[in-house]
């Protein structure tokens, strides 16, 4: 299945909020990517338990979405695990609904993309770091593209190394 550009008439709500700007792992450089981040499981490794993760998002949920499915969102880090997010910094993680337009599922399209460009040498880390973090659906036009998509061969139903 390839994905298509996303139309987001309210990119807005499709953004995390304003005390979610992002957070970088500081281990994670350029000059290691190959070393750290493009090397394989390094993102699964790298990912807290969900021992840490589920508490976290339950607390989140009971604050911002009161009485909705905890199905209905996805713990999201704003900035990939996969190229080089922090992987337990506040800053970083937001609730990003599963559902509708410009969700998780899309975002996870462009974290794959993304990780691909980074650790073939054609995006500099600091780039995708900078575009998924200030407006990952304009990221997402210009990264994941048709062609892109194709190219690393994802499908939308798997998961991304985030």
């Amino acid at each position: 299945m390839i994905h298509f550009p996303l139309l987001v008439a309210n990119r807005a709500a499709r953004l995390p909020p304003p005390e979610t700007p992002g957070a970088i792992d500081p281990a994670v450089g350029q000059d290691n990517i190959d070393d750290t981040i493009c090397r394989p499981g390094y993102a699964h490794a790298a990912r807290p338990a969900y021992s840490i993760t589920g508490p976290l998002k339950r607390h989140m949920m009971d604050a911002q979405h009161p009485g909705e499915a905890m199905a209905a969102y996805e713990l999201d880090h704003l900035i990939p695990i996969s190229i080089g997010g922090a992987p337990l910094d506040a800053r970083d993680l937001w609730l990003q609904p599963r559902g509708g337009q410009a969700n998780a599922g899309d975002k996870n399209v462009l974290a794959y993309v993304l990780w691909r460009l980074v650790c073939t040498h054609q995006v500099p880390l600091r780039t995708a770091q900078h575009e998924i973090s200030h407006d990952w659906t304009r990221a997402y036009q210009l990264y994941a593209t048709p062609e892109n998509i194709a190219k690393y061969h994802f499908r939308h139903d798997e998961q991304a190394p985030d």
